[in-house]
């Protein structure tokens, strides 16, 4: 995934001047000593809702899932075809993406055939 000029320039800042001195490899690690990447969902769900919470983000289900359904709803009202997200999200089917497909009422206006006999 494609990461913006300022991103990119806060992962540097981070590698540069506040990522701890670890033999680890992996970009993000535990904030605490011991210094070890983050391997569980778990432990990122966790932590992404405590941040939400912090921040005052309300949503219907805080956690890490709300980042992947942020990204893939963009995606979608930009324009990104439905393969395309679902490469992006690993998803096998794009059924799996579809739920994605009823966020974007405008572009389902546009393809939408009218309803047989007319408006009720």
């Amino acid at each position: 995934m494609p990461i913006s000029h300022e991103v990119g320039e806060a992962i540097v800042a981070y590698l540069r001047q506040a990522r701890p001195i670890t033999p680890h490899r992996e970009l993000f690690l535990r904030w605490r000593p011991p210094f070890h990447p983050l391997r569980s969902s778990v432990t990122i769900t966790t932590l992404v809702s405590k941040l939400l919470k912090r921040a005052s983000v309300k949503v219907h289900r805080p956690g890490a899932h709300v980042l992947r359904h942020t990204l893939a709803t963009a995606m979608a009202r930009h324009g990104t075809p439905f393969k395309d997200i679902a490469d992006i999200l690993g998803h096998r089917s794009l059924v799996s993406t579809g739920v994605y497909a009823k966020l974007d009422l405008g572009s389902l206006a546009k393809v939408a055939l009218p309803w047989p006999g007319g408006a009720p």
